[in-house]
């Protein structure tokens, strides 16, 4: 062959919905198939969904899963098909490539490198293969391997190369974060130049609880050259031409020799398959453009994670509309517009619940940003219900002066108003913290923790401002008033009440939740780094005693490189403390 036609089938996956994900893993099979393409790769545990978690124990599950499998054989005619799988063979279970041709099952491959970080647990799931695979198209070697073993300069890559792949193909579930995207690109670039290989990687797209994928799926030739891209934060299908002849003469032209001692470091062993021919052979097939979408970056990136991780958590589980508490500030604005982009204004309802502590200012902006997001809107006012409370509790509180308790006590009305609403009209309540105010415990359980899922929750104070801005220029005027993002932070439950009453400034806060959460720096460590050691100290003891709240809160969406749940493990009774206690 003198070149392989590759297509990447980017698409989004719903787990445990088998019927529905073959459904369109065949829909895609007939694209590429109209496409000339001899090879389709579809992403990491394309056919279940990712991360399919604790239904892997589930037999049940997965022999519904191999069946799903058989009954896409009959599409791999004239094509060779590559599909994530569970592959469970004897009791073990392993994250599996099936590679369909000729109408059957040709050839299964085993991923290698299981990741046991951040939100990854593959050690709990998985057995991890003996040896890499490859399979022998037309003559021509092609080596498959799944996320985490690209991402290792050595094996199972070495050894497939060595064996004589031309081709290396990549089926990934790589989560978003902020940076991801571009990391992933110089770490591929750097495999094909290295390996002078040419690399495909597919990556999933889509939301799946606090996990979002964003496709950027990527194809670079034997010179670490990118010739292929797909769209970020879409379903996409990218086509693209492998040169295997280019490849056989840089191989050749390599002065640096690079190839020469791959057999002696990479001795194997490998599996090799074959495959049956691809329509290719006597196809005749016309130049193709270049698939080189632009990809986000920034805040729109950040955006877009957002809107996807809404749009497809509110459709995936079944819910029609959703409902959020807006109080005039910075964070339910936000959330209401990502809303709004994710699931249309007709299934969004806001309501404001103002009390005695709300100032006029906070209460026209909630309208204003309503009428300007075209949503539905109601107005409950929470004094009625606070002050039946005040006088309940009367009594018991004695002489005891206000408080925080009654400062949550409206937050906890305002829960139970969003959540009585939820249950009349089935509406998925979006609760509005973010990531700041959840770090140091500045929200009330109860209150306006309360709800079915946190937008923001992994967004510091000082993104959700820049969000804003982003999300008013692309309107090309104010969407989101003006009034509301220059505001001085408030909760307005209490007189003249400010956040920087309790919190430093946000963008110093950020900082040091970023360095202690992110980063894991100790104390001294920002210390020395200018940071004000009373309140790094005080600010990172908010954080760990905070912990008990954050279980008890809804799932959220992770943008960050390290966010609050799979990601960060913290013990709630815990007794270590650096330094001296206060």
């Amino acid at each position: 062959m003198d070149r392989i036609r590759l297509a990447l089938a980017q698409i989004n996956s719903i787990v445990g919905d088998l019927d529905g994900n073959a459904a369109k893993i065949a829909g895609y099979i007939e694209r590429a198939k109209s496409s000339g393409a001899d090879i389709v790769v579809f992403p990491e545990l394309s056919l279940t969904g990712y991360p399919p978690e604790d239904l892997t124990f589930n037999p049940d599950f997965l022999d519904a899963n191999t069946a799903a499998l058989e009954g896409l054989c009959g599409k791999a005619i004239g094509i060779v098909v590559i599909i994530g799988y569970l592959d469970s063979p004897g009791g073990d279970v392993y994250n599996a490539a099936a590679v369909l041709s000729g109408g059957k099952v040709a050839g299964i491959c085993h991923k290698m490198r299981l990741p046991n970080y951040g939100v990854f647990d593959e050690f709990r799931y998985f057995s991890s293969a003996s040896r890499p695979a490859l399979f022998d198209l037309n003559g021509t070697l092609v080596a498959v391997n799944i996320c985490e073993d690209i991402w290792y300069p050595d094996e199972p890559i070495g050894s497939q190369v060595a064996a004589g792949a031309s081709l290396i193909v990549n089926l990934s579930a790589s989560p978003y974060r902020t940076g991801r995207t571009r990391t992933r690109e110089e770490m591929l670039e750097t495999r094909a130049r290295d390996y002078l290989t040419p690399v495909a990687l597919v990556n999933l797209v889509g939301g799946q609880d606090e996990l979002v994928f964003d496709g950027n799926s990527l194809v670079y030739d034997e010179h670490g050259h990118l010739i292929a891209r797909g769209v970020s934060f879409q379903e996409d299908l990218i086509v693209c031409d492998i040169d295997l002849v280019e490849v056989h003469n840089s191989r050749h032209r390599d002065v640096m020799g690079r190839l020469e001692d791959l057999s002696r470091r990479h001795p194997g062993p490998v599996d090799i398959f074959a495959v049956g021919e691809a329509q290719a052979a006597s196809t005749v097939r016309g130049h193709l453009e270049p698939h080189l979408p632009e990809p986000l970056s920034g805040d729109a990136e950040i955006y877009s994670a957002l809107v996807m991780g809404v749009h497809d958590y509110v459709g995936k589980n079944g819910f029609k509309r959703v409902l959020v508490g807006l109080s005039g500030g910075v964070d339910s604005a936000l959330v209401a517009a990502v809303a709004v982009d994710a699931l249309g204004k007709e299934n969004v309802v806001c309501v404001s619940m103002p009390s005695r502590y709300t100032s006029d200012g906070t209460l026209s902006d909630a309208e204003r940003l309503a009428q300007r997001l075209g949503v539905e809107f109601r107005n409950i006012p929470i004094e009625p219900v606070f002050t039946m409370f005040l006088e309940t509790l009367a009594s018991e509180f004695g002489r005891s002066g206000p408080d925080t308790t009654e400062e949550n006590l409206q937050a906890r009305i305002r829960g139970d108003l969003l959540m009585a609403l939820s249950n009349k009209f089935g509406w998925l309540v979006l609760t509005t913290g973010n990531k700041s105010e959840l770090s140091v415990g500045y929200a009330t359980l109860y209150g306006d923790m309360a709800g079915g899922f946190a937008v923001i929750k992994d967004v510091p104070k000082t993104v959700v401002y820049r969000l804003c801005l982003w999300r008013n220029l692309q309107a090309g005027g104010e969407v989101i008033p003006e009034s509301i993002i220059s505001r001085e932070p408030s909760a307005e439950l209490a007189p003249d009440q400010k956040d920087s009453d309790s919190l430093p400034p946000y963008d110093l806060l950020d900082r040091i939740i970023e360095d202690y959460v992110e980063h894991d720096k100790s104390l001294e460590e920002m210390i020395a780094a200018g940071f004000d050691e009373a309140t790094v100290r005080r600010i990172t003891r908010m954080i760990d005693r905070n912990e008990y709240k954050r279980r008890q809160a809804p799932p959220g969406i992770k943008i960050t490189s390290r966010a609050f749940g799979k990601d960060r493990r913290f013990p709630i009774t815990n007794r270590f403390w650096p330094g001296p206690r206060s």
